[in-house]
């Protein structure tokens, strides 16, 4: 292959610019994988570290609602390569999967290394070219421009797939330097903002002792939005699975509630709280009539304290529990990114209107899911849509 002059070239090494780079090879094309850090795919690596949550198997219908706004715009390409087809892909890798009690699906293996190598193994194979601290620096005229190692290179590829990421973690390469490009090229974005993201709190010297202790068993509740999940105490807050999917509500300012007792309704709650309690505290109280673990009680004392003795103002409370918190963790430090190149800027193909030949995927994408499995599969599936729409497009 001419490095000066492929088939196809792939900006961005993560899941979606590697199955871009897939579909474009098994297609017969030149391609060559252009990334500006040392290494591909830092940050599909960096997850894999906790599990490598590849997936949710559940009703299809109530996958796609999980993208909230963006779910209209998704569904074909989630229609393309649903949960079980990155299953299959996965163990088409020789990583054999499995689903958890909570519908996510896994690697046996439980990380992201073996897949990656074996991906890797058979783009190798299929004769795609890697070339990495290759900074993107936008375009002259028809060819695509970059800071390299040996200085600057320009590469006329027939199509282009941008797999660019967020602007989290960029540390990890999602630094969304390539917004000011796109800017410059008269491409309207919409502003990032954190997604799946931390709150910050303000705990008081009281908390120290529960730093790490997870929450569970709570209804947590921002604005229209519900979550049943786990959140765990940090230093500087709260985070969680169980609190990622209120994100876009609590990024409005929506407050925040816990629902303590969510298996309780208020009359039975009611009714355990008006138990006599003699001269017990009203904090042992609480110990015995309901299944509250210290770092709950904690949460409660912290969130709001001194408690009515009351029992029906108690119940009330315990059912929601204002928590104050002061905000989200800053973009950089949130597990994914909204905002974006908005859907508007492209066709159906994912190909940006504004410059026929170059089409975009993954994260780089205006939309945003909860951790479980979404993220990695829209990234996967806009990467495929977009390396199969570019393939058709040179041919």
């Amino acid at each position: 292959m001419d490095q000066d002059s492929p088939d196809a070239l792939i900006v961005g090494a993560g899941p979606a610019g590697l199955i871009a780079a897939d579909a474009l090879a098994a297609a017969g094309l030149s391609v060559l994988i252009a990334d500006h850090k040392p290494s591909v795919a830092r940050k599909f690596l960096m997850a894999g570290k906790s599990g490598l949550n590849l997936t949710k198997d559940e009703p299809f219908e109530t996958f796609v609602a999980a993208y909230g706004p963006a779910a209209a715009d998704l569904r074909p390409m989630l229609e393309s390569f649903p949960p079980s087809a990155v299953r299959g892909w996965a163990e088409g890798l020789g990583q054999p999967c499995f689903t958890g009690s909570t519908g996510r699906v896994f690697p046996v293996a439980m990380k992201a290394s073996p897949l990656l190598r074996a991906w890797a193994a058979r783009l190798g194979a299929m004769g795609v070219m890697t070339r990495t601290r290759w900074r993107w620096t936008g375009w002259d005229g028809a060819a695509c421009t970059f800071d390299t190692p040996e200085g600057a290179r320009a590469l006329t590829p027939k199509v282009t797939v941008l797999a660019l990421g967020g602007a989290s973690w960029a540390r990890l390469g999602s630094d969304g330097g390539w917004a000011q490009i796109l800017g410059r090229d008269g491409i309207a974005l919409a502003p990032f903002s954190p997604a799946n993201a931390g709150l910050l709190m303000r705990w008081s010297a009281h908390m120290t002792q529960h730093l790490g202790a997870p929450l569970k068993g709570i209804a947590w509740h921002a604005g229209a939005l519900t979550s049943r999940g786990e959140a765990v105490i940090s230093a500087r807050g709260l985070e969680g699975g169980g609190l990622y999917p209120l994100t876009p509500a609590l990024r409005d300012g929506a407050p925040l509630s816990a629902d303590l007792a969510p298996d309780l309704p208020p009359n039975a709650l009611i009714a355990k709280l008006s138990k006599p309690r003699g001269k017990q505290s009203l904090s042992n109280h609480l110990r015995k009539q309901l299944p509250l673990d210290a770092q709950t009680r904690a949460l409660l004392m912290e969130c709001a304290r001194p408690l009515p003795s009351d029992p029906q103002a108690l119940a009330k409370l315990l059912k929601a529990l204002p928590i104050p918190y002061a905000g989200l963790r800053p973009l950089d430090e949130a597990i994914s990114t909204a905002g974006g190149l908005p859907f508007a800027a492209l066709d159906q193909n994912l190909m940006l209107t504004a410059r026929p030949g170059t089409f975009c995927a993954g994260e780089m994408l205006d939309w945003e899911a909860p951790t479980g499995g979404y993220l990695l599969n829209a990234c996967l599936a806009t990467g495929l849509w977009a390396g199969q729409a570019a393939a058709r497009f040179v041919s």
